[in-house]
């Protein structure tokens, strides 16, 4: 069984700063893709930030410049670097694993974290 726990979240002022961290257990042997999604209230889920097993980063429109998103020297460990927070940054933030092949599975699956809160105060 695969799990994805995160963990950095909490309250900051706008301006601020917090480090987000994701690590996945279980007997992963390989991840195609990891990424941060975000879910404010009444708002759809949307993708932050998406790092391929190559270290290719993509990043939605309103964190470019300022959220940094980063694999660990552990494989299965991964990063979200926000700064300069503002409220509209406010949310829930999930961790995210693509293409997930355990050493006992023949196939890949998909898997999310529980959540995060992030809060920004203004």
């Amino acid at each position: 069984q695969v799990h994805l726990v995160e963990s950095g979240g909490g309250l900051v002022q706008a301006g601020g700063s917090l480090r987000l961290s994701c690590a996945a257990s279980g007997s992963i042997f390989s991840i195609n893709a990891m990424g941060w999604y975000r879910q404010a209230p009444g708002k759809q889920r949307e993708a932050v930030a998406v790092i391929s097993s190559g270290g290719s980063a993509s990043y939605v429109d309103s964190v470019k410049g300022r959220f940094t998103i980063s694999r660990g020297n552990a494989k299965n460990t991964m990063f979200l670097q926000m700064n300069n927070l503002k409220p509209e940054d406010t949310a829930v933030y999930y961790c995210n694993a693509v293409g997930v092949l355990t050493y006992s599975g023949s196939s890949r699956g998909d898997y999310w974290g529980q959540g995060t809160q992030v809060t920004v105060s203004s």
